[in-house]
């Protein structure tokens, strides 16, 4: 009898799913970072950068076209006006690190996830690795709301913020935000009904960590994404899911009264703007009112990549705080400056100018129209939508609204690429509508 030869470690390497790169970038998000340490480029980075080292030897090796041409001038728009606005800033360097980090997050990260990703099954590989990193970051976020181990929040350390620290406190709300869009995406697919199940299930178990968070940016763009999701896959679906999210809610504040009065505070200050806002929310509007100052001192190229920390007291007026009070969560007290004005758009509008925003949010918005377009055109070809269709609108949809109340910076920024990378696939991807008919 002929038995098989087992394969060379080689053969079986390249058997490997090369999505995998783009997973363990994912995967060390999960690794905690040191007591205090602030800034600084995280493990998940730097394997970033490998991933698109790894696509780049392959399209070599394979002699393959790398991108259609739709996906290149979508991708590569950003590239205008970033190279406009980094010749701008009154550092050099400072503008070079504001180009490698766009770029980096905007551009090459999406273009790799876009050809790393081959079908519908690394869709759901990845998307279920989004969702385990934000389980496993809203356990660590729950116990520290449950023991007091968390970041400081109104005197008591009881903000849940997982691994990311007290300096980084929207990292965790960041990941598990994404896991959930993940999960209800999933959920909301043609997989077997247990599998379903199982991702709806991990839906509800995140808005536990989610709500002790404390983010209000979070809570707004997942509600939008969530809703913006059911609505696409049919409004009884969207009606039945939503009563089920409400009991859940109702079961966990008020049967078990999990953090009550603060979630209660929390939510009525976002609407409280003109009535006695909260400080932190005075400092995001008065930041916001120097981004519009340094653009229309500026209003074509802006003041240069990582120019607005330089600019702000410029155009800051005096109810701007010295300063945001971190402590708790393993590291001692700290006071850190706010050098963003936490809405990406913006931020951009402030360092690229016009130029710069129409170039990002351009792109931004042809991915939405084509990845709406294809999700359209699925449905009337087969009556329903894939779930890697719900899981990539779903996470482009967070994104966009997020911007909206905050930017880019920390670890979690390097899922804001993948995220991208995963819209741009189910837009641009050559196989996508393929998989769409399958």
């Amino acid at each position: 009898m002929a038995h098989a030869l087992p394969l060379p470690p080689t053969a079986r390497a390249r058997r490997l799913p090369p999505v995998l790169a783009v997973v363990a970038v994912v995967a060390l998000l999960a690794l905690p970072l040191a007591p205090g340490g602030g800034g600084g480029a995280h493990p998940a980075d730097a394997v970033s950068a490998l991933a698109v080292l790894y696509c780049a030897l392959r399209l070599v090796r394979d002699r393959r076209r790398p991108l259609s041409r739709t996906a290149a001038v979508v991708l590569g728009l950003p590239v205008l006006g970033l190279a406009v606005a980094a010749a701008g800033p009154v550092s050099p360097g400072a503008g070079l690190a504001g180009l490698g980090r766009y770029l980096q997050v905007f551009v090459l990260v999406p273009a790799a996830v876009l050809l790393l990703v081959r079908d519908r099954a690394d869709v759901r590989l990845l998307a279920w690795s989004m969702a385990g990193l934000a389980l496993w970051q809203g356990a660590v976020g729950v116990h520290q709301y449950v023991t007091g181990t968390g970041a400081s929040y109104q005197g008591e350390r009881i903000r849940a913020v997982g691994t990311f620290g007290p300096q980084d406190v929207m990292g965790m709300a960041t990941v598990v935000s994404l896991g959930l869009v993940c999960a209800v995406g999933l959920a909301l697919g043609r997989t077997p009904v247990r599998q379903r199940l199982f991702a709806a299930g991990c839906a509800l178990v995140l808005l536990l960590p989610l709500a002790l968070s404390f983010s209000r940016g979070a809570w707004i763009a997942t509600a939008v994404t969530c809703a913006v999701q059911l609505l696409l896959a049919g409004v009884r679906r969207a009606l039945a899911v939503g009563a089920a999210a409400v009991a859940a809610a109702v079961v966990l504040v008020g049967g078990f009264g999990v953090g009550t009065a603060m979630l209660q505070e929390r939510v009525g200050s976002i609407t409280q703007v003109a009535d006695a806002p909260d400080q932190s929310v005075t400092d995001r509007y008065t930041m916001w009112a120097a981004a519009a100052g340094m653009w229309r001192e500026r209003p074509l190229t802006g003041v240069g990549l990582k120019g607005f920390p330089e600019h702000r007291d410029a155009h800051a007026s005096l109810a701007l705080s010295s300063g945001s009070e971190t402590d708790g969560a393993g590291a001692g007290y700290r006071r850190q400056p706010l050098l963003s004005p936490h809405n990406m758009y913006l931020l951009v509008l402030a360092e690229q100018g016009l130029i710069g925003l129409l170039a990002l949010a351009g792109s931004w918005l042809a991915l939405l129209v084509l990845g709406l377009r294809r999700l359209r055109a699925a449905r009337r070809a087969h009556g329903a939508v894939p779930d890697c269709a719900f899981v990539a609108c779903g996470l482009l949809v967070w994104q966009l609204t997020d911007f909206a109340y905050a930017d880019i910076g920390g670890p979690s920024t390097v899922l804001t690429a993948v995220c991208f990378g995963l819209a741009a696939w189910w837009a641009l991807g050559l196989r996508a509508q393929e998989v769409a008919e399958r």
